[in-house]
């Protein structure tokens, strides 16, 4: 057992000391994967458990103006980081093809390694995303495809800042900030208020932008496997590629979930709405249930189906008009 152990121990310290980039062995968070681990492990545990139950008894935040300078200080770094991967390679002398590392330190190869530092740092900051949604009781926005999502983005990232900082797999890296500047100043808007709200209309196509950004991620990744002309590391183009597979999926089921399925459901509501104001419907709900009414008898206790929109609530509860001292 112990020779196995030694032999672990061995092959670990290889990997982490001989085959990784040694540009990036001392900076921060780049000694050992287990802090980034252990921070997205706690992060987790937060937003889950912790979070809600500390936020049980307590109202909401008002977060308004927070979340305006957040999104935009968000908008502002993605902007940034998406500006670094252009001018380091991507929109001048990188391939699309097959694009090696440059593991030199000229000054242009360690600004692209230190952009890429940046970005796996960026992925931090994210979690703020999930932390007010507790702070504001949005529990329901915080799903298991978030979570996951914000989760396992700065343990996957930290692999390939140690070892390949740059060179084919960056090209993640430039779509995903490109999608945040979007999906953050969308977020910038939607704080703004109703006012601007009424103006975003294109949400459903943020997840769309999403799903087109991993399948174009699949494509540049997995066409490693057929032709690598530059002798990228092939685990890595396996390693983003199902990444890519992964979160498109989840990504998928999510917008099938969100706008599929509801859209089916208003229009089957439209459909029998429509059959009522016909009278092709030998009766309507509630009209053969005695209601109670307040007001002296002029008023109904609750709306009937079909007044009301339904809640976010997947019980749909209904809307409770009045209080129940005048109930007669």
């Amino acid at each position: 057992k112990m020779e196995v152990a030694n032999k672990f121990y061995s092959g670990w310290r290889y990997l982490m000391d001989d085959l990784s980039d040694p540009r990036t062995n001392d900076w921060f968070l780049m000694s050992s994967p287990f802090p980034t681990i252990a921070i997205s492990l706690t992060y987790a545990y937060f937003v889950k458990i912790v979070g809600p139950k500390l936020m049980e008894n307590r109202r909401p935040f008002q977060l308004r103006n927070i979340l305006i300078i957040y999104n935009f200080i968000q908008v502002v770094f993605s902007t940034w980081l998406f500006y670094e991967a252009c001018v380091t390679g991507w929109a001048t002398t990188y391939s699309y093809r097959c694009q090696p590392v440059d593991y030199s330190r000229s000054p242009l190869a360690m600004r692209m390694a230190s952009g890429c530092w940046w970005y796996y740092f960026s992925k931090f900051t994210e979690f703020f995303d999930t932390i007010f949604f507790i702070l504001r009781k949005r529990f329901d926005q915080v799903s298991t495809l978030h979570v996951i999502h914000h989760g396992i983005m700065p343990v996957s990232v930290w692999w390939g800042v140690k070892f390949t900082p740059g060179g084919h797999s960056s090209f993640f890296g430039l779509l995903n900030t490109f999608v945040h500047i979007v999906m953050y100043a969308y977020y910038m808007l939607t704080a703004m208020g109703p006012k601007v709200q009424k103006y975003l209309w294109w949400k459903k196509y943020l997840t769309v932008l999403q799903m087109i950004q991993f399948v174009l991620v699949m494509l540049h990744a997995f066409q490693l496997l057929i032709w690598n002309p530059c002798n990228y590391p092939i685990a890595f183009a396996y390693f983003i590629g199902a990444h890519a597979v992964m979160f498109y999926f989840l990504f998928s089921n999510f917008y099938k979930q969100a706008y599929t399925q509801k859209k089916k459901y208003k229009d089957e509501k439209a459909a029998m709405k429509l059959l009522q104001e016909n009278g092709n419907l030998k009766s309507e709900p509630n009209k053969n249930h005695e209601v109670p009414m307040v007001n002296g008898g002029k008023t109904p206790l609750y709306e009937t189906i079909g007044q009301v929109e339904d809640s976010y609530s997947t019980t749909r509860h209904r809307v409770f008009i009045g209080t129940s001292n005048n109930v007669e």
